[in-house]
């Protein structure tokens, strides 16, 4: 079954998750600023890599702007770890294996996959404001050209 999808205007969920290197994170504790934070199927696979890639390579201009850009998987912090190695990657990723943040944010349930209805996650991006409202909901996204639109919504260039 599919979760309610958040929309624009809603408060965005709380959480406190596992990164990396196995600190908590909680999405309050970064109120005042704006935070960017996607959900990908997997660590270390090809479109993940990509995305993941992408929003390390537009990480400057988005800080420069006061985002804090946050990945989330069910990959366990080792396997994050070694993602942010293997690939450069300058900014937390969470882990979140039994899904409920993913529940929580409408990023889990039943999606298409190679001709198969599958339960799973649901590539998606939360743009939260600094009050922790929901700013843009963009669900079901493609891995590839992403990034370039999220900039574009924020008005980074």
């Amino acid at each position: 079954m599919t979760s309610p999808r958040l929309e624009p205007g809603q408060p965005a969920p709380d959480f406190t998750l596992l990164d990396q290197d196995e600190r908590s994170v909680t999405l309050e504790s970064l109120r005042g600023a704006p935070v960017i934070l996607f959900f990908y199927p997997e660590a270390m696979t090809p479109g993940c890599t990509t995305e993941a890639c992408d929003f390390r390579d537009s990480l400057a201009p988005l800080q420069a702007a006061g985002y804090t850009v946050l990945g989330i998987s069910r990959d366990l912090p080792e396997k994050l770890e070694r993602f942010r190695q293997r690939d450069g990657l300058t900014y937390d990723l969470l882990s979140d294996p039994d899904h409920s943040v993913h529940d929580a944010y409408g990023a889990w349930g039943e999606k298409v996959n190679y001709g198969k209805v599958v339960e799973g996650v649901i590539r998606s991006t939360f743009v939260i404001d600094a009050e922790g409202r929901i700013e843009h909901a963009l669900h079901n996204v493609r891995a590839t050209g992403h990034v370039a639109r999220v900039r574009t919504l924020v008005g980074v260039g």
